[in-house]
């Protein structure tokens, strides 16, 4: 697909995005129907109906691929086209009325992510970037901090829904990281925190225990800003199937894995 074709679909993915994402903006002050995937892992009406407008607008743009989406949990038949759709990533905070919500949505194709597209409604903010043409935010490109100081750094972490098994294995490093930076933002959403990363209100990002949906869009979002994204060790790639994710400019990358690590 040439460079025109691909910024032509992102356009069309663009629209399609901000029109799911009306449905958050619509159903803010409403109640919240809830309900449980897990002890605190938490469903809304919400969430499905942005998938379901997601699904029916991509289909149309690209009749041809198949979806990875959060809340159906759709598999694959054709792996070389896959659209990988978060619907609503923070649902907590959707549900406690926080902004920090986001729709997210990647194509897949063959060996990589072409381009990712994260919307933020509350906030007005699309973050989109096309693979080797740079990352944006609305009209403006973007690009990771300059930190090289650890100490200097702000750093964005999450915790999986099953915190209450694995604190002893997530709470030693998120102290090392604790004392050894600037300070730890959890903003509730890993769709929220790789494009925060990539335009540098976050020097770094960590986490464990994330889903492709989670990660798709912001992992080509913050590489195509300049910065290095691979699982804590620094010297293994990050895939979709990653246990963990490591985000930063890349400054201040390895001396962050030595934490996590």
């Amino acid at each position: 697909m040439d460079k025109a074709s691909q910024k032509q679909l992102l356009a069309q993915l663009e629209e399609a995005v901000i029109d799911a994402g009306e449905l958050i903006k619509s159903n803010w002050k409403n109640p919240k129907e809830i309900r449980h995937k897990g002890r605190i892992d938490l469903v809304t009406q919400t969430d499905l109906q942005i998938e379901e407008s997601l699904k029916h607008s991509l289909g149309e743009i690209l009749p041809e691929a198949d979806f990875l989406a959060e809340e159906s949990a759709s598999s694959s038949k054709n792996s070389d086209l896959l659209w990988i759709i978060d619907p609503l990533d923070g649902t907590t905070n959707f549900a406690h009325s926080l902004m920090q919500v986001a729709v997210s949505v990647a194509l897949w194709r063959k060996t990589r992510i072409e381009l990712g597209l994260i919307y933020i409604p509350l906030t007005g903010e699309i973050f989109r970037a096309i693979h080797g043409q740079g990352a944006y935010l609305n009209e403006t490109e973007i690009a990771v901090s300059q930190t090289d100081d650890l100490e200097q750094s702000l750093i964005a972490t999450g915790f999986p829904y099953d915190i209450r098994e694995k604190s002893d294995q997530i709470l030693p490093p998120l102290k090392e990281v604790l004392i050894n930076c600037r300070g730890v933002r959890r903003m509730g959403s890993a769709a929220v925190d790789l494009a925060y990363t990539a335009c540098g209100r976050f020097d770094g990002y960590f986490e464990q225990g994330l889903k492709p949906w989670d990660t798709a869009a912001g992992w080509l979002i913050v590489q195509e800003a300049g910065g290095k994204v691979t699982r804590y060790s620094p010297n293994e790639e990050y895939d979709l199937q990653a246990p963990t994710i490591l985000a930063t400019n890349g400054r201040i990358h390895n001396n962050l894995a030595t934490l996590l690590t």
